[in-house]
């Protein structure tokens, strides 16, 4: 009987923490490879990490991304079966939705439909989220489309967020929730692919 493991490639902008969870996390499996790192930022911190774990990196312009099709094109030719998005900052283009359609994930750090859409990321939403005295927040996990955090939602988790609490430690309190529950929802639609 042939066993295929499901290989993954996962897109960042920034330091890749949740890149090196995932990819830590499938070490233990042996139905699931990390083969691909990528990123549009060649100063990201998801570039020392790759090398760190061993996972190839490709850094990519603006152009290759979403004007040509070469990012698509390098997935297909590591038979690449899905796409994890963990704190990727650009819109993902109509090619790539094309060739990998609910094959793609992207983990968003706030309770959609709240503080999402474009420009909201990383302390931006923290940010607002303090700002508006809210009591929770949270992370959610969704499909990608064609828009900024509008896919269908596929998991959420909340925490407190306190009057006391400053935009970093809402960013702690959400990073735990990331760092807990994304690996194993990747999984969870891995088995189901």
């Amino acid at each position: 009987m042939s066993f295929s493991k499901k290989r993954i490639a996962i897109f960042a902008s920034g330091s890749g923490s949740n890149a090196e969870t995932i990819t830590r996390y499938f070490e233990k499996k042996d139905n699931v490879i990390v083969s691909l790192f990528l990123t549009n930022n060649a100063e990201a911190g998801v570039i020392k990490r790759g090398k760190r774990l061993g996972i190839p990196t490709v850094v990519f312009s603006k152009k290759n991304f979403s004007e040509r099709n070469d990012v698509v094109k390098i997935l297909e030719n590591l038979h690449i079966d899905f796409v994890v998005l963990a704190g990727f900052l650009w819109l993902i283009p109509e090619s790539l939705i094309k060739a990998y359609p609910n094959k793609i994930i992207n983990i968003h750090p706030a309770l959609l439909p709240k503080y999402g859409g474009k420009g909201m990321w990383g302390h931006f939403v923290h940010e607002a989220v303090v700002e508006n005295k809210e009591k929770e927040s949270g992370i959610t996990i969704h499909f990608v489309n064609e828009h900024y955090d509008e896919g269908e939602v596929i998991f959420q988790a909340s925490c407190e967020v306190t009057s006391s609490d400053t935009p970093e430690d809402v960013a702690r309190k959400v990073q735990v929730l990331e760092h807990e529950h994304f690996p194993r929802i990747v999984e969870e639609i891995l088995q189901k692919l």
